[in-house]
């Protein structure tokens, strides 16, 4: 079995990869590896399914760059094949003036990375938006939007299938080795597979993958983000998107409301240290998982630094009345009342061996291999931005 290209990870960056490879390369022979039974099982497929507007990012970021470009080439795709999305607008709201600091750092940020009609709102102003939301200023962000990534990855899938892409499903890469002229790609069940090019887009076991032919300083350290849905009763608290400041210290958003395409109203997400790779619930354990990332020295640096954060997002994953308090700050009249568990997603972050999280997109290559290490949100946005990098890096 010998291809052109390898994607191994069929979340919807490895399905962008392929999507531009097969553009690009119309007459390649390409594999996409996935050790699940289907695509997008998981930061795919367990994300709030929000069209990023890229207002958070470093201008001349990776980030911000991709988040851009691929924020025009997702809406055409999704104009082009009539996927359910809505340009909705969002909010980001600030409640002290620490906050309001950090919300005019946001705007100025914004026009660099190219948005247009940002407008600052003032409290009285935000109730023209989200009535019931409590805030002393806000940016309102015309750009954001809501989709269903799913259904991306699914008609990419469906394109990929039709130009004659091969997937392998259920089946895990456990050795890549780099050959002369080749790379020689091991399956779990012995499978030898020859590619000129590799590309690792594994997600939350990219770094296995990397660490085989790559010396790297970083590890994938998990973090579960929980969800709690507004019932239907309740569902008039919210219009579109709703998002407090987030902490600079972090690269996560904060917990924030956002209406689903299907109408329904999500809250979320938290980011809890998780005790598996893909633990979804907090009684999945894997332990071996689980202590590789505690005695990593990176993850022990970053405790030190932000023991005190730490403990209170467990303390709001243990508690309902913790979680409300954090929507409140938002949304005054919520009540505990109105919210229900929903479902869950784990981030794959990349931690480095100083304690620092990686807080972009870190994509590096050697030798016909190449290894998307750290692509958390806004990934999905950006993600045929991505394919298309990759592609111009093998093109190199």
């Amino acid at each position: 079995m010998k291809y052109d290209f390898c994607v191994v990870g069929a979340g919807i960056v490895g399905l962008s990869t392929a999507y531009s490879l097969i553009n690009k390369y119309p007459r390649s022979k390409i594999v996409v590896i996935e050790k699940e039974e289907t695509f997008s099982k998981h930061q795919s497929g367990n994300n709030s399914n929000v069209i990023h507007s890229g207002i958070y990012y470093k201008p001349g970021s990776s980030k911000a760059v991709n988040c851009r470009k691929g924020y025009d080439l997702l809406l055409n795709f999704l104009k082009k094949y009539n996927i359910p999305h809505d340009i909705c607008g969002k909010i980001i709201v600030a409640n002290n003036k620490e906050e309001i600091n950090q919300l005019m750092i946001l705007y100025k940020r914004g026009k660099k990375n190219g948005l247009k009609d940002l407008k600052i709102l003032e409290g009285h102003e935000i109730k023209e938006y989200e009535p019931f939301v409590k805030g002393l200023k806000a940016i309102h962000v015309p750009q954001a939007g809501i989709t269903d990534y799913k259904l991306v990855s699914k008609k990419i899938y469906e394109i990929l299938i039709h130009k004659g892409v091969e997937f392998k499903f259920n089946t895990k890469v456990v050795n890549i080795e780099n050959k002369l002229n080749f790379n020689k790609i091991t399956t779990f069940d012995c499978q030898k597979i020859k590619s000129d090019f590799v590309i690792n887009v594994a997600g939350l076991y990219s770094d296995k993958l990397a660490e085989l032919n790559f010396e790297i300083d970083y590890k994938i350290i998990p973090f579960r983000g929980e969800y709690y849905n507004l019932k239907p009763s309740a569902s008039y608290l919210v219009n579109n998107l709703i998002y407090p400041v987030p902490d600079p210290n972090f690269p996560f958003l904060g917990v924030h409301f956002t209406r689903k395409i299907n109408n329904l109203i999500e809250s979320g997400p938290n980011a809890v240290f998780a005790f598996s790779r893909e633990g979804y619930r907090k009684s999945i354990v894997n332990f071996k998982e689980l202590f590789e990332s505690i005695l990593y020295i990176g993850f022990i640096k970053l405790i030190i630094l932000y023991w005190k954060e730490g403990i209170a997002e467990m303390h709001r994953s243990i508690s309902k009345q913790a979680y409300l308090k954090s929507l409140q700050k938002l949304i005054p009249k919520i009540k505990i009342t109105d919210i229900y568990s929903g479902g869950a997603g784990v981030r794959a972050q990349a931690v480095k061996s100083n304690g620092e999280m990686v807080d972009d997109f870190l994509i590096i290559s050697k030798n016909n291999i190449i290894n998307v290490c750290n692509a958390p949100s806004p990934a999905a946005t950006a993600s045929f931005a991505i394919g298309e990098h990759i592609s111009k890096l093998i093109n190199k």
